[in-house]
């Protein structure tokens, strides 16, 4: 009877143990120097692309279901690729300045997920804060995984981080705006 009894017991502390700590899911470190991000600007009359680095980045799985994920991303990186030589320079001088990105003042910007939804298969409904420029602001897009890739496609309102350089909405020059949306197609290699 004692025995049952110790066998009881401790089955109950550690069975409560168990449930006070659940076990956390996976987190996958994601290869930064694999990884790639690209932007994409529009203006009238074109638009310009380029490059941003990965700093640092993990998804966050429970079981194969993704729940979670942070990313840091070097703004002093950003990259022109569609221009050479003084102008391609000029440009990105000017996205690092105050105009854009202040990166002297702000090097990094951060994503975490703060909701994930799967929906058909593999391809998940993400919400989550977006830190640009000391500003957090809440974005939402779609993110497909396939074996140890995700991408995806993320559409930004720079104005919501207080880059309003020829912005339509201070009453720029139709012929000088820049528009307020830019893209970020985001590969990444875990």
């Amino acid at each position: 009877m004692k025995k049952t009894i110790l066998s009881l017991a401790l089955t109950t502390v550690f069975g409560l143990t168990a449930f006070a700590n659940p076990i956390d899911g996976e987190k996958k470190e994601v290869k930064t120097d694999q990884s790639k991000i690209v932007w994409k600007a529009y203006k009238v009359g074109g638009s310009h692309t380029g490059t941003i680095a990965l700093q640092s980045g993990s998804l966050e799985f429970d079981s194969e279901t993704l729940v979670g994920g942070e990313f840091v991303v070097d703004m002093t990186t950003i990259t022109n690729t569609d221009m050479t030589g003084e102008y391609k320079g000029k440009l990105e001088g000017h996205l690092k300045s105050d105009d854009f990105f202040s990166t002297s003042a702000n090097p990094t910007a951060k994503l975490v997920f703060t909701k994930v939804e799967q929906n058909e298969g593999n391809i998940y409904d993400v919400t989550g804060d977006l830190t640009i420029k000391g500003i957090t602001k809440s974005i939402r897009f779609d993110l497909s995984i396939d074996g140890n890739k995700a991408t995806a496609r993320l559409k930004v309102d720079r104005t919501k981080f207080d880059i309003t350089y020829k912005s339509g909405i201070i009453g720029t020059a139709k012929d000088k705006l820049i528009y307020d949306e830019f893209d970020l197609v985001v590969d990444l290699q875990m």
